[in-house]
């Protein structure tokens, strides 16, 4: 098969990944063997590429949306998870060891001792890959495999972080940085009849913002012209973070779904903090996180925006997403 190898991670690096001819993984114990369709590019994978993730591995395929079809089966496969020829997805969170006090407590997310696709074991930037049986997802036959696979970090993160910052239905919810993850939240919160409040860099992102419904649409630091009664950070940055704080009314909660921020600016807390205003972060998901998300999504008939690279020009993908030079989701076919 064609893999896509990360050998040495190296900031601003325009060509992080190595083309090579691999073999073909087989399935262990409670595992699945995929023959890969498309994995979607998300941000994670820049701090891999770029060493602000410290390597774990001599060397790594990335790749976290996986869309692909079961080509074989590992020993152990317990009835009712996938079947052969089926097509499934796979995330960020590649498995837990369940028996940790967090999973214990239904946290899995935050398990001590978890596998990350593309990270801690290969990824998707291949034409095949290997992973748990437990942790994929079944996907529809409907729509292609390119609008499915953002889906599932982008979409399923953007989900567990209106979660996490208390989103309710008619809420005023505010999200600072409006790429991949949050073109998909926006229709989300449309569903939930949410006024939403849109600040980010960028004016192609910022129209694309205006399209997809938004109340208001902001610079990056702008802030809006009312007070939000949550709010979202997709952008890796602590000045986005605290520009969320100054549009948060009292008891509001801004959830920042970034796994790298640059640095956390010194800020007042009698002005920004004070009266019950919290930040949380978000942290990786749970399967129950994707499984709902998904047929929310399936739902309401969420179509991500795409742009198409082949598995040769992943390093051009990666770029695409670094430069913000396109919007919406990169996605490489494989």
């Amino acid at each position: 098969m064609r893999a896509a190898v990360l050998h040495h991670p190296e900031p601003m690096s325009e060509n992080p990944l190595v083309l090579e001819e691999r073999g073909v993984p087989e399935p262990g114990l409670g595992e699945v063997l995929l023959r890969v369709e498309a994995c979607g590019v998300c941000r994670t994978d820049l701090h891999i590429t770029m060493g602000e993730l410290k390597p774990l591995r001599d060397e790594v395929i990335p790749g976290h949306q996986i869309v692909g079809r079961v080509a074989a089966l590992g020993d152990g496969i317990a009835a009712g998870l996938p079947t052969l020829g089926e097509r499934v997805g796979v995330s960020w969170m590649g498995g837990v060891d369940g028996t940790c006090l967090l999973c214990r407590k239904g946290m899995e997310n935050l398990c001590d001792h978890p596998v990350f696709t593309g990270y801690t074991v290969n990824g998707g930037y291949a034409e095949y890959a290997v992973a748990r049986a437990d942790f994929v997802a079944p996907l529809p036959e409907e729509p292609k495999a390119e609008e499915l696979a953002p889906l599932l970090c982008a979409g399923i993160i953007g989900f567990r972080s209106l979660r996490v910052a208390g989103v309710e239905h008619g809420d005023r919810v505010g999200l600072f940085g409006f790429g991949s993850s949050a073109h998909l939240a926006i229709e989300v919160l449309k569903a939930w009849n949410c006024e939403v409040y849109v600040a980010t860099r960028g004016e192609s992102h910022r129209q694309m913002a205006r399209e997809l419904g938004a109340t208001w649409v902001g610079d990056a630091l702008d802030r809006p012209p009312e007070l939000v009664d949550c709010a979202v950070t997709f952008a890796p940055s602590g000045d986005v973070v605290l520009a969320a704080l100054a549009a948060l009314r009292k008891g509001g909660v801004v959830a920042i779904n970034a796994i790298h921020l640059d640095r956390m600016p010194q800020f007042d807390y009698d002005s920004l903090l004070w009266g019950e205003r919290q930040l949380r972060s978000v942290a990786n998901m749970t399967r129950e996180d994707a499984k709902d998300f998904l047929k929310v999504a399936q739902e309401i008939g969420i179509r991500p925006k795409t742009t198409l690279f082949p598995l040769e020009e992943v390093n051009a993908a990666l770029n695409a997403v670094y430069q913000e030079t396109i919007d919406g989701a990169a996605v490489v076919m494989c």
